[in-house]
């Protein structure tokens, strides 16, 4: 069963987009869901996305420390090498 978003931040999504309560509940969960990615799914995620968007790894690596550092709870600074491991083991 998922949890229910917050119903404080729902409100204050209706509140402040006029988007019914049902479309703010389930932007609120989306927006939950993604940034409650580990820092190893999210690293999985995104290095899948950028090489099927024909990035090549010496960018990727560049491209993900950026925004691993750039998101709202940062994560803790990664070296290529350790990204390199959460993807391929």
């Amino acid at each position: 069963m998922t949890e229910s978003p917050p119903s404080d931040l729902v409100r204050h999504v209706v509140g402040t987009t006029g988007l019914p309560p049902e479309v703010a509940a389930r932007v609120v969960a989306d927006v939950v869901a993604y940034f409650g990615e580990t820092v190893e799914q999210y690293v999985r995620r995104r290095h899948g996305e950028l090489r099927r968007g024909q990035h090549r790894n010496a960018e990727i690596w560049a491209l993900l420390r950026a925004e691993l550092a750039a998101r709202p709870v940062a994560a803790p600074p990664l070296s290529e090498r350790q990204l390199r491991r959460l993807v391929y083991g």
